[in-house]
C-alpha cells in the first residue's frame, strides 16, 4: 500500500528542503541520516567521557570525606583554600590540630564539622 503524500520538509541534518513521502521522515536522504546518526553517537561518547572525568575529579574529595584524621593538605582540598591558610586557621585557634612529632599535623574530621555548625 503506497501513499501519494508529498510533504515539503527541511532536513534535520543539512537544512536543505526536500519532499517527504511519509509524515515521519526527518532527513533528505540516506547520507544525511547516516551522518546524523554518527553525530548523535559522537555526542553520546563525549558525554560519557565528561561524566567519567567528573567522577575521577570528585573521587579524591569523597575519599577525604571518609577519613577521620586529615593532614593540612587534605583540609586545604576540602576547604578549597591554600595550605598556608589552613595553618593560619590552626595558629589562630579556628581549627584545633594535633602535632605528632615536629612535622606531622593532624586535624580531626569532627573539628572541621564543628567549624561549619551554626549555633
Amino acid at each position: 500500500m503506497s501513499s501519494n503524500i508529498h510533504i515539503q520538509r527541511i532536513c534535520k541534518h543539512c537544512g536543505e528542503e526536500f519532499t517527504a513521502r511519509t509524515t515521519v521522515t526527518k532527513y533528505c536522504g540516506d547520507n544525511c541520516a547516516k551522518r546524523a546518526y554518527k553525530a548523535r553517537k559522537r555526542a553520546e561518547r563525549i558525554e560519557e567521557s565528561n561524566v567519567e572525568t567528573l567522577q575521577i575529579i570528585t573521587r579524591p574529595v569523597e575519599e577525604l570525606k571518609a577519613k577521620e584524621y586529615l593532614t593540612a593538605q587534605d583540609v586545604s582540598k576540602l576547604l578549597d583554600c591554600s595550605v598556608r591558610s589552613v595553618y593560619y586557621y590552626i595558629e589562630s585557634g579556628t581549627i584545633k590540630a594535633t602535632n605528632i612529632g615536629k612535622r606531622l599535623t593532624r586535624i580531626k574530621r569532627s573539628e572541621l564539622d564543628k567549624l561549619f555548625e551554626t549555633t
